[in-house]
């Protein structure tokens, strides 16, 4: 069986380090490829299996069947020896990363150093952007660094929604927890509508959000409160209550703890005086207008 390898690796300087994700190589393979390691590393690789089948072992532990479509992470520090089936061969693509980032992504479940191989539903997104990542890898690219920089974090993102184990946008309590958000609710309230104990939704939040429940709720809470202030003249005490919480003082604390202002100072910044005022009814998070709805200024002129 023959083989194919397409490899490129990068050097990023101190200032695009900073940039938080680092890609520092891509490579396309497929066929009968030698096997990897055993080794260690000193950065992340994302390795994804999009065709074949092979093994996979890390440190002293058991072999591991690998079946595309799979995701193998090696991480830093970590022995690893894998390879593909001699008789079928895989086709692989692999990111290597680094950066302070990780961590973060770490600790919000998008990178899973205790699950080496990882089952995915799906390798199209993630070999979409493994593709962006080697298009941009030509030579003389000035913006060869930022471009595989912001094409990690995509791949990661990627990577998440096509695992198999976890529908793209998470667990189905999600949307529900995000409908209700708004009701003056209690984490083990919202958990007894949903037939579940407070423990469960922290581990469903946490496994599909990568936070408490508490948090999920509040980060949205706090969005829609941004937009009440920037987008109406509700007073400060009705916007609290429109995003659940029947003491303003309260909201208001709570809003400058966690935004870094407080909700009067928010809308000083934000907010836009409309002459006979603002409506008190602001287009829905979830009806976005689309360009084409946009309303013209005025004496704008159509195309010619």
């Amino acid at each position: 069986m023959s083989k194919h390898t397409w490899v490129r690796y990068f050097t990023p300087g101190p200032v695009h380090r900073k940039l938080g994700l680092v890609c520092l190589g891509v490579g396309l393979q497929y066929g009968d490829l030698p096997d990897v390691g055993p080794r260690t590393l000193d950065h992340h690789v994302a390795v994804v299996v999009s065709s074949g089948r092979g093994w996979f072992r890390g440190g002293g532990g058991p072999v591991l069947d690998v079946v595309a479509p799979a995701l193998l992470w090696l991480v830093p520090g970590a022995v690893h020896h894998y390879g593909p089936d001699p008789a079928t061969g895989w086709d692989e693509a692999f990111v290597d990363f680094t950066g302070s980032a990780v961590a973060a992504y770490t600790e919000l479940g998008y990178v899973q150093p205790e699950r080496p191989v990882v089952p995915l539903s799906d390798a199209t997104g993630p070999r979409t952007v493994v593709t962006r990542i080697a298009r941009a890898a030509r030579r003389g690219n000035p913006m060869l660094e930022v471009e595989t920089s912001a094409a990690v974090h995509d791949l990661l993102v990627a990577l998440r929604r096509a695992r198999a184990d976890m529908a793209p946008d998470g667990d189905p309590v999600l949307p529900a927890l995000a409908r209700d958000a708004f009701l003056p609710l209690s984490v083990a309230e919202h958990a007894a509508r949903h037939g579940m104990t407070t423990a469960e939704l922290r581990s469903a939040v946490r496994r599909a959000a990568g936070c408490s429940p508490k948090d999920y709720l509040l980060g949205i809470r706090l969005g829609r409160a941004k937009e009440l202030l920037a987008a109406t003249e509700l007073p400060i005490a009705a916007v609290a209550r429109r995003v659940g919480y029947d003491d303003p003082a309260y909201f208001s604390r709570l809003f400058t703890r966690r935004v870094g202002v407080a909700p009067v100072r928010f809308r000083d910044q934000q907010g836009r005086t409309a002459p006979g005022g603002w409506s008190d009814r602001p287009p829905e998070p979830g009806d976005p207008p689309v360009a084409e709805d946009a309303p013209r200024a005025p004496g704008a002129g159509g195309p010619g």
